[in-house]
């Protein structure tokens, strides 16, 4: 009764409850509060560090930001969203807040045009090698095993595309990606109801911010070829599959492009069946199948994977 009550009595206040229906609309930065609220950092900080410690909000660093959302799950999470829902939609406060809020979304996304048209011409070089990325994704749609209950993790998430994709039929999707400004850009395409169980974070491949065996399905789409140890991505990528947890590789099968070696960062001409089943192998997953989806001047090769009930999640990389 004494936590509820305190509970009760952290949400209501005015500023928090504002906070509190602001940060369940997707993540925001102290910095954005402050546009949003028009108050002082102090201030806002002083009503964040309140509902973190009563357990309404998780709190989140990546880099030089700490990103404020409201608690995903439990109790007392789902009672801020009860209250939140019972304050009139046309409360004043609150459409001001909501108004300023679409400012920093618009914000948002011009920071991540900005990004793209500064990297548009590389990725179009690319795009323009492989098979059409609709022929791709249409695929994955029928590989990717998911469900109601399936929660997903899409390692190196980029653009945040495989959990849009995967959204609507998943409980849980989380991108984990090591570039902030693609994060930024993530964040931009996540934005809205249609999103609500996905979120994105700043990770490492090779340091997953989640426990063993925390997820159903695990993607590396794309990403392995950047990757200066693959197999060690694949070994963390298995330790946070449940027993019986699909990973699923999309990426280049061997080719000879040397421009993509020297001019975009790739570290590995494509992967051949044998390396990415010594991965697996070593990672302590049984190979599922793979298919090759052929179009452009590079070949792409799904490969599928799952985590046996006694995967080698210790076993030295190979």
């Amino acid at each position: 009764m004494e936590t509820l009550v305190a509970v009760l009595s952290a949400i209501a206040e005015t500023t928090r409850l504002r906070i509190l229906a602001l940060c369940a609309q997707g993540e925001l930065t102290v910095s954005e509060l402050q546009q949003v609220l028009t108050q002082s950092q102090p201030r806002i900080s002083r009503h964040l560090k309140i509902l973190c410690d009563i357990g309404l909000l998780d709190r989140r660093r990546e880099g030089a930001f700490t990103f404020y959302r409201l608690q995903r799950g439990g109790g007392w999470a789902d009672l801020a969203r009860d209250v939140i829902a019972l304050v009139p939609e046309d409360d004043g406060m609150l459409r001001g807040d909501l108004t300023r809020l679409a400012q920093v979304k618009e914000s948002r996304r011009q920071a991540a045009e900005a990004y793209f048209r500064s990297n548009a011409e590389r990725w179009d070089q690319i795009r323009s090698m492989h098979a059409d990325n609709k022929v791709i994704e249409a695929r994955l749609r029928e590989i990717v095993p998911t469900g109601p209950r399936v929660r997903l993790i899409d390692i190196g998430t980029g653009t945040g595309r495989m959990l849009q994709i995967f959204a609507p039929r998943i409980a849980y999707g989380l991108g984990i990606d090591l570039s902030h400004a693609m994060l930024t850009v993530a964040r931009v395409n996540l934005d809205g109801p249609a999103y609500a169980n996905c979120e994105v974070r700043h990770g490492d491949m090779y340091r997953l911010p989640s426990e063993d065996g925390s997820f159903d399905v695990a993607i590396l789409h794309m990403v392995l070829h950047y990757a200066e140890h693959p197999a060690e991505a694949v070994r963390e990528a298995a330790r946070v599959l449940r027993p019986g947890g699909s990973l699923v590789v999309i990426d280049f099968g061997p080719h000879a492009n040397e421009s993509l070696l020297v001019d975009h960062a790739h570290h590995w001409a494509g992967f051949s069946e044998e390396t990415m089943q010594g991965f697996f192998d070593a990672a302590g997953l049984a190979g599922a199948g793979h298919e090759a989806i052929g179009g452009g001047e590079l070949g792409v090769t799904v490969w599928s994977a799952r985590r046996m009930a006694e995967a080698a999640a210790h076993t030295e990389p190979a």
